[in-house]
């Protein structure tokens, strides 16, 4: 396995990490001792700061929000040391 680890596996990885640690934080949400996992920033645009580019027959919306909370790092540690060992 060794031959196929490069940057956009170890990317795949993280990003697994990122949403199984965002699930995580969701389901940990009002749960007694374990609602910290859910603890964190939202970081992006709001609703009302979208661009938006209307070229009349297509109209683009862009807008980038990431939520980090304590879950989804420790699920990025844990997908690169999954990366690392396998």
């Amino acid at each position: 396995m060794a031959k196929y680890k490069n940057g956009w596996l170890l990317l795949l990885f993280i990003i697994i990490g990122i949403v199984l640690g965002g699930l995580v934080a969701e389901a940990a949400k009002g749960v007694p001792g374990i609602s910290w996992l859910s603890y964190g920033q939202t970081i992006g645009t709001v609703d009302g700061d979208l661009t938006t580019i209307d070229l009349g027959v297509i109209i683009f919306t862009i807008a980038l929000q990431i939520k980090l909370t304590v879950a989804s790092i420790i699920g990025i540690i844990l997908a690169i040391i999954v990366f690392k060992v396998i």
